[in-house]
């Protein structure tokens, strides 16, 4: 049985706050759960993956957000707790259904996990989704530390069910990926059939029934207000006339500021976890005990804005700062030293510096850029694409996945990436506009998620363009999650359908379609030669399973490869073209690390003295 299933009420269990969050869900009795997967949030779903196999819990991959929110708000609407689990880019997909199904409600209670990425460590941008609450009219939950998920989500279910609307529940990386003790709860029986009643209007959003919803959305965001000023999870802690207002992990910074700066007494702070609707009479009662606030929170300066707007309406003048020069950024993720430092100027106390450990005659750590995976067949296909179009002037728009690694040198395949399934769509504006050739790519995964609409405008509108459809069989970037195109059966898992890329794209209408194996570097160049020759749009299908993927199931057959340093003549055409990781450099010869090396054979075909062969065996 999954771990996350077991133990007793009130043992104690280390868990990954993803798992923290997860372990809550099926504590409060979830039934029904959807997701695309994105770091930071993609543990979460993996969890409700393998726990559905030894449970009740319906879970499912989606196609994409927005598919993961509306087959979830529909279970939802049938009475069964529901979850729907994305990282924060996510939500700007799932946007369409979030803003209309605030008006519509649920009955069953429907939590929307988003996972923001404060300093982009995985992600394109650090958009700040307590924003969606704002403009969707919902109330927007964040935990300060992984103990507290675990706790609040419960908490977020009974909310939704209460008001009858879906609850945002906001987590960041520093949440989702630290690790901590988690106390158990019981483990709720959840209700896994429901009944649907219809009622038209109520359900059917034409403008005369979403006149009348909007109304009883602003009634619910009342009622909210009034349990945010209630609710536990919103609290005053310590004394003093110098007050901070703190959400997230950054509470956990102030506290420790607190201590450190020997403050005690001086400094009290509220806590919000409850964030949206703002608790005003929680806000304005601190405010009116304070003579000067800090507003310490991530990202933008949401409860700033609206502290700042409570104070003027209760006349209030006290000096209310966060964001600005030298105080906090609208950038990164903060830390304590950064949390500490900023307090003790605001509040001016006595603070010295801790200067850091001069290391100016230590050399600096060699950098590791951001790579392929060895054997990765996505550097074939980039090698390929090189080869197929030197001197010629080529776009290269990409896509989000592994793939979007290439731009890095020196493969140097991707000028311009957007979101997810953007690939299927600038290509045709950057072809009309400069009347160049365009080459794009995009996963297999991606493809799935948002690829077609744009595939399907290319078509119809006529557009010039080649499009490679990287199909490595699985969703590789996040943690090899599977796709619509992937062989459950190879995960043994029963009962899914396989969809075939080649056969979707036919039915588009693209009128020339190619399946390329990248290993196979020849052919592989003169199939990109007549995609590219061909008036139109034409699709190019690179079909080879991640290396990674194919190596957890065992499916790995590769020899590994070393290189005859008798032939080999050092013109580094393997490690200046490819940069496969697996090539490393002793003195001043090249050496292939054989516990790398998968036996892809990609270096041995661009070696020109033909010196990089198989590693003989005692069978050869």
């Amino acid at each position: 049985m999954h771990k996350l299933l077991q133990g007793k009420p009130g043992e104690k269990m280390l868990l990954l706050g993803n798992e923290a969050i997860a372990r809550g869900a099926v504590e409060a009795g979830l039934a029904f759960a959807a997701s695309y997967p994105g770091t930071p949030s993609s543990e979460i779903s993996l969890n409700f993956f393998q726990m559905s196999r030894d449970s009740d819990l319906y879970f499912e991959y989606s196609v994409n957000e927005k598919v993961s929110l509306e087959v979830a708000a529909a279970a939802a609407n049938c009475g069964l707790r529901s979850m729907c689990v994305m990282k924060h880019v996510g939500v700007n997909v799932a946007a369409d259904a979030l803003m209309t199904l605030a008006y519509v409600g649920v009955k069953g209670g429907l939590v929307i996990l988003t996972a923001d990425d404060p300093f982009m460590f995985s992600s394109q941008n650090e958009q700040d989704n307590r924003y969606y609450g704002k403009l969707s009219g919902l109330p927007v939950l964040e935990p300060s530390s992984v103990a507290e998920a675990k706790e609040m989500i419960a908490y977020a279910f009974d909310l939704s069910e209460d008001l009858q609307e879906p609850v945002i529940f906001r987590t960041t990386t520093r949440i989702n990926h630290s690790t901590a003790v988690v106390e158990l709860g019981e483990v709720q029986k959840p209700v896994t059939k429901g009944d649907f009643v219809k009622d038209p209007f109520s359900y059917v959003t034409v403008p005369a029934v979403s006149r009348n919803l909007h109304v009883t959305l602003l009634e619910n965001m009342k009622l909210a207000k009034g349990m945010a000023n209630d609710c536990r999870w919103n609290f005053v802690e310590g004394e003093g006339t110098k007050g901070v207002i703190a959400n997230g992990v950054s509470y956990a910074y102030v506290k420790d500021a607190i201590a450190d700066l020997g403050v005690k007494g001086q400094v009290k702070i509220l806590r919000l976890g409850f964030t949206h609707p703002m608790p005003d009479t929680l806000i304005a009662d601190f405010l009116k005990t304070c003579t000067d606030v800090l507003v310490v929170e991530e990202g933008e300066p949401f409860m700033e804005e609206a502290v700042k707007a409570i104070a003027q309406t209760q006349g209030l003048t006290l000096k209310i700062l966060g964001k600005g020069e030298d105080l906090f950024s609208r950038l990164y993720e903060f830390d304590p030293a950064m949390v500490k430092r900023v307090m003790a100027r605001v509040f001016d106390i006595p603070y010295t510096i801790v200067e850091p450990v001069d290391l100016s005659n230590v050399p600096d750590m060699p950098g590791r850029p951001p790579t392929l995976c060895a054997g990765c067949s996505h550097r074939a296909v980039f090698y390929a694409v090189k080869q197929a179009t030197k001197g010629m002037d080529v776009i290269h728009p990409s896509d989000i996945g592994c793939y979007t690694l290439g731009f890095m040198p020196p493969l140097s395949m991707g000028d311009f990436v957007v979101c997810m399934g953007a690939s299927t769509s600038t290509p045709a504006g950057f072809s009309k506009a400069t009347g160049k050739k365009v080459l794009s790519f995009i996963g297999d995964s991606t493809f799935f998620h948002s690829g077609p609409a744009g595939l399907m405008n290319a078509v119809f509108n006529n557009h010039n363009f080649t499009l490679m459809i990287l199909d490595n069989r699985t969703t590789a970037m996040t943690g090899h999650q599977p796709n619509p195109g992937v062989d459950m059966e190879e995960l043994n898992f029963e009962g899914y359908n396989r969809i075939d890329i080649e056969s979707v794209v036919r039915g588009l209408g693209v009128k020339h379609v190619t399946v390329i194996k990248p290993y196979n570097l020849a052919k592989s160049i003169e199939a990109i030669k007549e995609a590219l020759a061909f008036e139109g749009v034409s699709v190019i299908i690179a079909k080879e399973k991640c290396t990674l993927y194919a190596k957890n199931l065992k499916q790995l057959k590769g020899k590994a490869f070393t290189i005859d340093q008798a032939k080999c003549k050092n013109h580094r055409d393997c490690i200046s073209t490819i940069a496969c990781p697996a090539f490393y450099l002793d003195g001043e010869r090249v050496m292939i690390n054989a516990d790398l090396c998968t036996g892809c054979s990609v270096c041995a075909q661009i070696c020109p003295e033909k010196a990089i062969r198989p590693v003989k065996t005692k069978n050869d």
